[in-house]
């Protein structure tokens, strides 16, 4: 781990913790001064569960869900947030129902799929799309058309962080803003000021992790 990661506590719940390193790195999409570091709250059940709490209070309410789509190794988190909204010992909407937790394909070409035998989970679903990191949402976006091609209805877009505030008309509710990183920029691989002031690329990052080059 390199030792100039900093800590960065959820003004919501200080236990959903993640880290960030400042630097150049890049994405599929993007050019980032911070790379977000979401192991902790991805793998350790402890931190996921203290996560799942805060979204999940964004929805228990206000929306019925049938599925939770994971997009970057968020199944920790979906699991907590299934067990929340489906608490039948609190009010919910979602309350009692047997929330699926599904994990979508990317083929050769990029595009999202979800193979027959998860289509169900899909298709005539309340589905809640759960991100662990947004910075352009074009990925999200690939997944709303995916969800909506196999019959789904997107109900919600959440994330861990985010740097933006709606896609497809639809506002994503998040835990870490902009506003938590005042500092956290994005490019295009062709307009970056990195790159231009000859600051060379740190480390290829994406939700698996970071690769220094």
């Amino acid at each position: 781990m390199d030792e100039r990661m900093e800590n960065l506590r959820s003004k919501k719940n200080p236990k959903a913790r993640i880290k960030i390193l400042k630097g150049h790195f890049a994405t599929s999409h993007s050019h980032i001064n911070t790379y977000i570091d979401m192991s902790t709250v991805k793998v350790r059940h402890n931190n996921g569960r203290e996560t799942a709490k805060v979204l999940a209070a964004e929805y228990v309410d206000n929306t019925f869900v049938n599925t939770i789509v994971c997009l970057e190794e968020t199944e920790t988190v979906a699991t907590f947030m299934a067990e929340q909204l489906a608490d039948v010992n609190q009010y919910s909407l979602s309350k009692g129902n047997n929330i699926s937790i599904v994990t979508p394909e990317f083929n050769q070409e990029g595009i999202i799929l979800f193979r027959d035998n998860k289509v169900r989970m899909i298709e005539n679903q309340q589905v809640l799309i759960l991100a662990a990191s947004i910075t352009t949402g074009k990925t999200v976006s690939q997944a709303i058309d995916s969800i909506l091609y196999y019959g789904g209805r997107v109900c919600g877009i959440c994330s861990i962080f985010s740097s933006v505030n709606k896609i497809a008309g639809m506002e994503v509710k998040t835990i870490f803003t902009s506003a938590d990183l005042p500092d956290y920029r994005f490019y295009t691989p062709g307009d970056c000021p990195m790159c231009r002031a000859g600051q060379r690329l740190e480390a290829i990052v994406n939700s698996y992790g970071y690769s220094k080059l």
